[in-house]
């Protein structure tokens, strides 16, 4: 398993805003994995980036971070 970080818009009918980027944490094998799981949501999605060790943990450490598991 891997944690990835989904960057998106919260409304897919909408022109995508940087400002109004949401992130959210998911724990998945594959990138796949995690669009089809968040795939009922009315997302737009930007952009997915799987997380190295380091990288995790420094998200982490974020009042932000919370992890959601497709398989959980």
């Amino acid at each position: 398993m891997a944690v990835f970080k989904v960057f998106y818009q919260e409304n897919s009918q909408e022109i995508p805003v940087r400002e109004n980027t949401e992130v959210i944490y998911v724990e998945a094998e594959s990138i796949p994995e995690v669009l089809k799981y968040l795939d009922n949501r009315n997302y737009n999605i930007e952009f997915v980036q799987e997380l190295g060790e380091q990288y995790l943990e420094f998200e982490k450490e974020s009042a932000n971070f919370k992890l959601e598991k497709v398989n959980g």
